[in-house]
């Protein structure tokens, strides 16, 4: 007798920026057919309502699981890590919860070698799954990697709002977000130092406080 293949997908959502944590979201599935059903697709091609909605209804009819990675994490495991290292640690983390025995697992890459980056992942599973496929492009491939960016990306965008509620407008939390780097410098210039939830290793964040400490001594 066959037993049908167990599908899990795993993708993030915040690996670049400045403010705000990452996440990883890990999704395992009997099949996909319910995922295409609900019109699920990369989370960077919904509008956030619609995301929202898929969101729901993944997490009442699939198995999820997430990791939020603070900024302060992020800082203190660069000290000894790439990011890409740390991805790797996270993604097999939120796997192992999941349970990963017999299953074909499907990655978004992280690492510009799309097969290394499944083999580090692979190394690190408590159950040996059936096959391990990374790519590059993954939530867009694979539906059941598609529904893992949506619930990381609509996770993520609830901590966004929590920090927005405590900071006020921060942006995206992207270094490329004029109005991040407008909100970090002023701040800066206010208090002196980083604001909370900010990536201290990251350059961006180096450079606003590099830039405030110029300030200060052309003011002498």
């Amino acid at each position: 007798m066959q037993f049908p293949t167990v599908l899990c997908g795993a993708d993030e959502a915040g690996r670049g920026p400045v403010i705000g944590p990452m996440v990883v979201a890990a999704v395992k599935v009997d099949s996909e057919d319910f995922l295409r059903e609900i019109g699920v697709r990369d989370s960077k091609k919904c509008a956030p309502q619609r995301r929202e909605k898929l969101a729901k209804l993944i997490k009442e009819n699939c198995d999820c699981q997430l990791a939020v990675i603070a900024p302060e994490e992020i800082d203190w495991m660069r000290e000894e890590m790439t990011l890409n290292e740390i991805e790797v640690e996270v993604f097999a983390g939120v796997l192992n919860r999941l349970g990963t025995a017999g299953c074909e697992i499907y990655l978004d890459a992280a690492d510009v070698n799309e097969e290394r980056f499944g083999e580090e992942i692979g190394k690190r599973l408590d159950r040996r799954p059936a096959r391990i496929i990374a790519k590059h492009g993954g939530d867009d491939m694979f539906p059941v990697v598609s529904a893992a960016s949506i619930i990381a990306k609509v996770a993520r965008d609830a901590e966004i709002e929590r920090i927005k509620e405590e900071l006020g407008e921060i942006g995206s939390g992207y270094p490329a977000d004029p109005i991040t780097k407008d909100f970090l410098q002023r701040w800066v210039k206010e208090h002196g130092d980083l604001p909370p939830h900010t990536r201290r290793s990251w350059k961006t964040a180096k450079k606003a406080l590099e830039s405030a400490k110029i300030r200060t001594l052309d003011e002498f």
